[in-house]
């Protein structure tokens, strides 16, 4: 009896712990209150982690944005990855710190930085870690400097600076920089495409490779200087938004250094681009090409912890636009063709490093609308999930003695520096910058669910669910749509769209991976080819009927479409093609296939996407462009763009407009002229979101009367 009394006792004492855990959590989210643009543009943003070689410290830049012209601050902070010390800030200005390295020695790092007049040019800075002081300037390059790297033996410092054709030392830079700027003209001339990149007209000016002693005063020497490498007219480095890099890396003899670079940015109007390794003495010289060739591009290499072998990341050339982007290997300082390792592996490669002293890599993929890591052997063959169930995002691996550090977040959880056990995966944060601002936040974890399309393919999604979530009511839905194509809604927040923003007054948000996203294997990505919107469109609206099918929660009387870039072609292309929608927001989306390929920055890809030059038989070009069936178009839309977009040039969103007001379709559009592909100063980013929630609110907020069934 007393046996049954104790169980008793122990089975009510459960319930009760269970339901004072229930109240406890009810009472919590009661708490939490609805996501604002307040909270996602003020949240701290952390770059990805910097760890020393000894393995004890990683440096990472938190910028902490502001609404305030000139409010923003970007300083550097050096966190323990042990996690037994509280993250330290090394900076305090206003100006932002990039591209740090550590001295081999862990002892010293350097950076990127302007420092005084807003005028002058980032510089190079080293900042001693043994002791209290302040970073000391050590380039004096006219145009600037960036992206320092430390020689093996910490006595030298490589970087990179742009370069006036002709232009061979500082001198040379600094005179000719003064006469263009006292030119009474501003005018710009071009015999060879591109002409333009992202939000910017291209100049005349190249990317060089320097060296120089890691002390003030020291005299830099350009390496690439009068080579012949660089004299003809498709030399770059590997593009980025804000130009491009030549990825350098030290030999590890110290004598010379290897490069990625292209030679065929010329012909980028008609051809792909192909990036290869070169290396290049440190006296200087004729770089030597030790990756080349048309069918494949080898880059952004890495030298294993061993010296004998050199990483790269590896894309064959096909007749595809997407290829997976993979590892491959080459023997130093033998050289020879590259050794792919990971073949057998159909997912892209992000970050990697090395681990088990060189014999293994870690690496970073996109993997179902996450990005998770990966372990495989320098011999190559099959790759090891480290947690083949985590969620979130990774970004930034690298190895810090035997683990791993990297900035992680999830849908529930912002970003942070987290340290992962290489054994199992599992990771535990170093830092907390965000965890205050996000405690009051009601944002839920996103759901998941898979559903089968009309086409036999396996199309992943995610739900955000909106604030003080009641599964008995029912909610408003938006499809949110990710551009690219090439890449995925992911398991993760954005600054710039927010799903928690969005979903903020009381919408279920729908996340879905069409035909042409990445992380669901290389043919899934390339099925796009000769598709690019009628598929991908098709696959959105039978996303929409699944969850309507799946979720009793969701009004089906009331959906939405919102996306930007690609996603904002598809915007317009619903626009031509379904009613289904009672609402739809576009941003930087195309309207004609055409006029996109002849007015972007990148065109080549564009053909072989359309099955061709539009002048060609390629029927794509009219079938699959929204304006073919600008007769069509009915449902209210608002269409916002930046003017200084140059990669879906505004014009295409000022067409789309007159297709709209010549059928006299309910319309708003928002033109920010200030901004480029996307709207990133905080007011005006604020605004935006304000127009979005206000343009849905006018046909979401309201249900619709029930229709009877012999109606």
């Amino acid at each position: 009896m007393r046996n049954r009394f104790t169980v008793l006792v122990t089975v009510l004492a459960m319930l009760g712990s269970l339901v004072a855990i229930s109240q406890s959590w009810a009472d919590s989210h009661e708490t939490l209150r609805p996501v604002t643009h307040e909270d996602v543009w003020l949240m701290k943003r952390l770059g990805t982690p910097v760890p020393s070689p000894d393995g004890k410290w990683a440096v990472v830049s938190v910028a902490e944005p502001s609404y305030e012209e000139d409010g923003d601050q970007s300083d550097l902070w050096v966190v323990a990855t042990d996690g037994k010390s509280e993250p330290r800030r090394l900076t305090a200005t206003k100006s932002p710190e990039s591209g740090t390295a550590w001295s081999p020695d862990s002892s010293r790092i350097a950076f990127s930085a302007k420092r005084g007049d807003k005028e002058d040019p980032a510089q190079i800075f080293v900042l001693d870690m043994t002791g209290p002081g302040e970073a000391v300037q050590i380039t004096d390059w006219a145009t600037g400097a960036k992206n320092p790297k430390w020689s093996p033996d910490g006595s030298m410092i490589a970087f990179e600076a742009r370069v006036y054709p002709g232009a061979t030392d500082n001198e040379a830079n600094a005179a000719e920089k003064k006469r263009r700027k006292d030119l009474d003209y501003n005018a710009s001339a071009y015999e060879i495409f591109p002409i333009r990149q992202w939000d910017r007209w291209r100049d005349d000016l190249q990317t060089h490779l320097l060296v120089q002693e890691a002390r003030g005063g020291a005299e830099a020497r350009n390496l690439l200087a009068g080579s012949e490498l660089v004299s003809g007219p498709g030399f770059a480095g590997v593009p980025a938004l804000s130009g491009d890099g030549l990825q350098a890396e030290w030999a590890p003899d110290g004598n010379s250094l290897v490069f990625s670079a292209t030679v065929n940015l010329h012909q980028s109007a008609f051809s792909k681009t192909h990036y290869h390794l070169y290396q290049v003495p440190l006296d200087g010289g004729e770089p030597t090409p030790l990756t080349g060739g048309s069918d494949y591009s080898c880059h952004s290499a890495k030298f294993s912890p061993d010296g004998t072998s050199l990483v790269c990341k590896y894309s064959p050339v096909t007749e595809f636009v997407y290829e997976l982007t993979e590892l491959a290997r080459l023997r130093w300082p033998d050289g020879g063709d590259p050794q792919v390792l990971t073949g057998e592996f159909d997912r892209p490669v992000g970050d990697f490093d090395f681990i088990s002293g060189g014999r293994s890599m870690a690496l970073s993929v996109a993997e179902h609308g996450r990005v998770r890591l990966y372990s495989m052997s320098m011999k190559g063959g099959k790759a090891t999930p480290l947690n083949p169930k985590s969620r979130g995002v990774y970004a930034g691996l690298k190895t810090a003695g035997k683990e791993l550090v990297a900035r992680w977040e999830s849908s529930a959880r912002p970003a942070e520096i987290v340290v992962i056990n290489r054994r199992n995966g599992q990771h535990r944060a170093l830092t907390s910058f965000n965890a205050e601002r996000a405690a009051q936040l009601d944002r839920p974890a996103f759901r998941e669910f898979w559903f089968e399309s009309s086409k036999g393919r396996k199309i992943h999604s995610w739900l955000a669910l909106p604030p003080n979530f009641d599964e008995s009511r029912k909610y408003p839905l938006v499809l949110m749509i990710h551009g690219g194509p090439h890449s995925s809604s992911r398991d993760a927040d954005h600054v710039r769209w927010s799903p928690h923003l969005l979903a903020a007054p009381g919408y279920v948000v729908l996340l879905t991976d069409y035909t042409g996203s990445v992380g669901y294997g290389e043919k899934f990505a390339q099925n796009i080819q000769g598709d690019p919107l009628k598929t991908p469109g098709e696959e959105l609206v039978e996303a929409v009927d699944a969850a309507l099918e799946r979720f009793e929660f969701i009004d089906g009387t009331r959906v939405a479409a919102t996306g930007a870039s690609y996603g904002g072609h598809l915007v317009n292309w619903l626009q031509a093609t379904t009613t289904r929608f009672d609402a739809l927001v576009g941003h930087a989306g195309l309207v004609s296939l055409e006029g996109q390929w002849s007015t972007s920055d990148v065109i080549y890809h564009r053909e072989r996407n359309n099955g061709g030059e539009p002048w060609g038989d390629s029927t794509i070009w009219r079938e699959q462009s929204p304006s073919t069936y600008a007769d069509q178009w009915a449902t209210p839309m608002m269409l916002t763009i930046g003017e200084k977009d140059y990669r879906v040039p505004v014009n295409q969103t000022i067409a789309a407009w007159s297709y709209m007001m010549r059928n006299q379709v309910p319309g708003k559009l928002l033109v920010f002229h200030d901004a480029n592909h996307w709207v990133m100063k905080g007011p005006e980013a604020r605004h935006y979101w304000s127009e979005v929630h206000d343009w849905l609110g006018r046909y979401l907020d309201e249900p619709k009367p029930a229709v009877a069934a012999n109606e």
